[in-house]
């Protein structure tokens, strides 16, 4: 399932052009288009406003797509589906709001919609959740809900605009399996040099396709026009996207994975009992701290842990991130362990 439209809806011509075009790359089957801009300062472009969805009816009359926009209210909701909008996605930052996605959810109550939901800014689960169980309530059925990964804005690291942080997205399928899940490379990288690289990264964990921004003349977007691509661009990095099948009913493959993944849980299984054993020397080091009145975090020895580790990232072949996420839940756990033993 491939969505893409220009991140603003600007005017007539920069409408139709764009969506002829993706018509054009034969790879999109459905147009998307910003008519509300949720933007930080009043100063910038907010939007064109409900003018832009009688461009993108035009759009679809000519090139047979479908179209959704964003919407982050009761309003925006109604207009759009007066004007016979296919689609509706709720942004990051209206899904970060339970008053607003309500609210939203209310109005799609006994519509045949689709209905698009992005993550949080946040990089965590509970108001992606939130979110979904919402829409759910609201009468919308598995089949017309569909997850957004766009990345997180309080995550750090990597070079993107909204680092991915994959794990947390692969846990919302996991609490969703019966939702498809689309990647939003625009938003994850923002600029126009790793989108290929994310949107086959997106292919290689099975995402059910993409959502991107694509302009006519990208340069001169009035919103987010560093990871905007042309229509003729986005069809080549489409067509260059390998998109590989969950498995094969090969025996010999069969047999590789069993043996790995055996021997990845006897690996698994010696690290958490490692674990167990430090969260035993962690309740140790409690004890100590207690009798001798001293404070459970101990920061300059704990920098130094992360500083150690993180300078082998190189040499144990694993991101410095993944180290610093790793380090960071072995700390609090330990925090826990001697706080709960200072407690006693």
């Amino acid at each position: 399932m491939i969505v893409a439209g220009p991140c603003s809806v600007e005017s007539r011509e920069q409408t139709l052009a764009t969506c002829r075009g993706l018509a054009a790359c034969g790879c999109v089957d459905m147009i998307r288009g910003g008519v509300w801009k949720p933007r930080t300062y009043p100063s910038c472009f907010q939007g064109i406003g409900e003018i832009g969805l009688r461009w993108l009816v035009e759009a679809k009359e000519q090139t047979g797509l479908p179209f959704g926009v964003e919407v982050a209210n009761g309003r925006h909701v109604e207009a759009s589906l007066d004007a016979g909008a296919d689609m509706v996605w709720i942004g990051a930052r209206t899904t970060g709001n339970p008053f607003s996605v309500q609210e939203v959810a209310d109005a799609l109550r006994g519509t045949h919609a689709l209905v698009l939901v992005k993550n949080g800014q946040m990089p965590d689960t509970a108001l992606w959740t939130g979110a979904v169980e919402r829409l759910s309530a609201a009468g919308i059925p598995p089949e017309r809900l569909v997850l957004v990964h766009r990345g997180f804005s309080q995550a750090s690291g990597g070079g993107y605009r909204n680092p991915p942080v994959w794990h947390v997205a692969l846990e919302m399928r996991r609490r969703f399996p019966e939702l498809k899940m689309l990647c939003d490379p625009s938003h994850i990288c923002g600029c126009r040099e790793g989108l290929a690289a994310t949107a086959q990264k997106a292919a290689d964990l099975s995402y059910d396709g993409l959502f991107m921004e694509s302009h006519i003349r990208p340069d001169e977007a009035l919103s987010d026009a560093g990871q905007q691509i042309t229509p003729q661009r986005l069809g080549e990095l489409l067509a260059g996207l390998r998109w590989r099948r969950e498995t094969v009913d090969v025996p010999q493959f069969e047999a590789d994975m069993e043996r790995l993944r055996l021997e990845i849980d006897q690996i698994d299984a010696q690290l958490f009992s490692l674990l167990s054993r430090r969260m035993g020397i962690a309740e140790n080091i409690g004890r100590i701290k207690r009798e001798n009145d001293v404070t459970i975090l101990q920061r300059r020895r704990w920098d130094e842990i992360v500083e150690h580790i993180v300078g082998r990232a190189g040499e144990l072949g694993l991101s410095p991130e993944f180290i610093r996420t790793i380090l960071d839940a072995v700390h609090m756990e330990s925090i826990a362990h001697q706080n709960a033993v200072m407690n006693s």
